[in-house]
């Protein structure tokens, strides 16, 4: 035990040393699961936003063969960068080799090797939100502007990305503060939410053709749009945060045939992950007349738009959940993961259930977890 605790500190003082007396994390692991290899995925990253300010965002890794669920695995993979991973991360997808995570208030998205977890670049855009991927391109939104609540706030735009040069090779305005994309053909959708021209929020999903790189159709759908996913069908789910005082949330479906709004589902939907058929989905709002969270999950049936289950567990877990904030469902095993993040200061937790909701695992992740992707053998 002394001899494992002494090369520990040695390391320690090795990687402190090459970032100029800056502190540095050594991950730390935990047995989840019992080791299995599965036929494609090899196991899944967790990116944890932090705080705001607190240079906080860090990355965790889970491995199906060992079991093991390993924390903050960023900076002691890349001792040489000065920063850890930075100032809020907003987005993590994976593309090819690479990961790609938007890092919002330090303005850049890290690029690293997906099997190695080690730094590749740094892309600078401005307030960048999301990510959406095709044809060798990265799309990421932006809010352009600096971080502020501001009712003269800046149009925003989406970059188009080179994955083999990682540079900005185009740009488009779209509207008001976008958040997510989903792509359909030759189409890129585009939330847009005008969060910081509250009241006065942007109510449209902007439709850009990805070939001239142009916006050709603004849709009019409800106020503070966010989330987006679209199914096999071609339907794309956009869900709005309403205004938060008369317009409730809600989640819409869009037509990409015609681009047009075809149904509300009447559902809240604060984050969602599409799976084959199945939309998993989560909400939360606070009741300020009972100082609580009010939160539920569900599935809905994408052929039906009906909610085949209300909710996540079967077993009652998700209601020790005080805060979710990411969802994710792997694509082999049809298991659902569920991030909680308490009260957004200390640490939270990442939940794992069978695909009928049952608990399989849980444990502690970083400050914020949000963000999985999942990668292949």
């Amino acid at each position: 035990m002394r001899k494992i605790s002494y090369i520990l500190l040695i390391v320690g003082l090795l990687l402190s040393s090459c970032r100029k007396d800056e502190l540095i994390f050594v991950s730390d692991s935990s047995a989840v699961s019992i080791p299995v290899q599965l036929e494609n995925i090899q196991g899944f990253y967790l990116l944890n936003e932090g705080n705001m300010g607190m240079n906080r965002a860090t990355l965790d890794w889970f491995d199906y063969e060992t079991g093991l669920y390993t924390r903050d695995i960023f900076a002691e993979r890349n001792p040489a960068i000065p920063r850890e991973l930075g100032d809020v991360g907003n987005d993590l997808k994976i593309y090819g080799t690479k990961a790609y995570a938007t890092i919002n208030a330090s303005n850049f998205i890290e690029v690293f090797d997906v099997a190695t977890g080690k730094h590749i670049k740094q892309i600078h855009v401005p307030n960048c939100r999301y990510l959406a991927f095709a044809d060798g391109k990265v799309y990421v939104s932006s809010f352009s502007g600096k971080i502020e609540t501001n009712p003269n706030a800046e149009i925003g735009f989406v970059a188009e990305i080179d994955t083999i040069a990682l540079q900005v090779r185009r740009k488009v305005e779209v509207g008001y503060q976008p958040e997510e994309m989903a792509i359909r053909g030759n189409k890129l959708y585009v939330a847009n939410s005008g969060g910081y021209r509250e009241p006065h929020y942007d109510t449209t999903v902007s439709v850009v053709d990805l070939l001239t790189f142009t916006e050709i159709k603004k849709i009019e759908v409800a106020p503070n749009l966010h989330r987006m996913q679209v199914d096999r069908r071609g339907d794309i789910y956009v869900s709005s945060r309403g205004n938060y005082k008369d317009i409730p949330p809600n989640l819409y479906v869009i037509d990409s045939a015609v681009d047009e709004v075809r149904q509300k589902l009447d559902i809240p939907v604060s984050n969602m992950t599409l799976d084959e058929d199945q939309l998993y989905y989560y909400a939360s709002a606070y009741q300020a007349s009972t100082n609580t969270n009010e939160v539920s999950l569900g599935i809905l049936d994408t052929n039906t738009k009906q909610i085949i289950r209300p909710s996540l567990s079967t077993d009652g877990t998700e209601k020790k959940i005080l805060m979710p904030y990411g969802i994710a469902v792997n694509p082999e095993t049809k298991e659902i993961f569920v991030t909680d993040a308490q009260d957004y200061i200390g640490s939270g937790y990442i939940y794992c259930f069978s695909s009928k909701g049952e608990l399989k695992w849980k444990t502690m992740a970083g400050n914020i977890p949000a963000h999985l992707a999942f990668t292949n053998r």
